[in-house]
């Protein structure tokens, strides 16, 4: 009997330090090297590449990025405001920038389980073909959880992250892509 609880005991632990190792790997570690930060954004250089290793494959099914060969597409994301601190739910966000080098590009406000956050809105991202301009060919953009016109998109009190997509970047991007003008985040106000 006391030879069974022991085995039961050490089986339990042996699965318990399996799955948390494994979730660090997936969730904290994501490729190592490879990530790169620019500003608020960061993204990893071996998503949707053949040298990503296992880790980092379950990390894009379980996120559900749908990775695109790194040559049609770079996945940046942002769980903080440009000045370094983590987004919070109860305060708004403005992000400015102008069209960053490529083809087409999206910035989508994801929930913290990586789906997209209900609203009765319905407004989950601006892209390159629905943000409205400045005549300098810049853009303003705010994130909040009241809704607004124009250039909004809903964010909740329970967290968000945003994922910015850029669909065949251009050189500037594949080259330098710490570096590459990219939009910026700023608080603004908190409730």
């Amino acid at each position: 009997m006391w030879f069974l609880l022991r085995l039961i005991g050490s089986v339990a632990l042996a699965v318990a330090l399996g799955l948390s190792t494994a979730y660090v790997g997936i969730f904290a570690m994501r490729g190592g090297d490879a990530q790169v930060r620019n500003g608020a954004w960061q993204t990893n250089l071996l998503i949707g590449s053949t040298t990503a290793d296992p880790y980092l494959r379950t990390y894009v099914a379980a996120t559900g990025i749908l990775a695109l060969n790194k040559n049609e597409t770079i996945y940046y994301e942002a769980n903080q405001d440009s000045s370094g601190q983590p987004f919070d739910g109860r305060c708004s966000y403005r992000i400015d920038g102008k069209d960053p080098d490529a083809r087409w590009w999206s910035i989508t406000v994801y929930g913290k389980d990586h789906y997209l956050l209900p609203n009765k809105t319905k407004r989950y991202s601006v892209t390159k073909n629905t943000v409205v301009r400045a005549a300098d060919g810049s853009f303003s953009a705010r994130l909040s959880t009241i809704p607004e016109e124009g250039n909004w998109i809903a964010t909740s009190e329970d967290g968000f992250e945003l994922t910015l997509r850029l669909y065949n970047p251009g050189d500037s991007v594949r080259d330098r892509p710490d570096a590459v003008p990219l939009p910026s985040i700023t608080k603004e106000a908190c409730s």
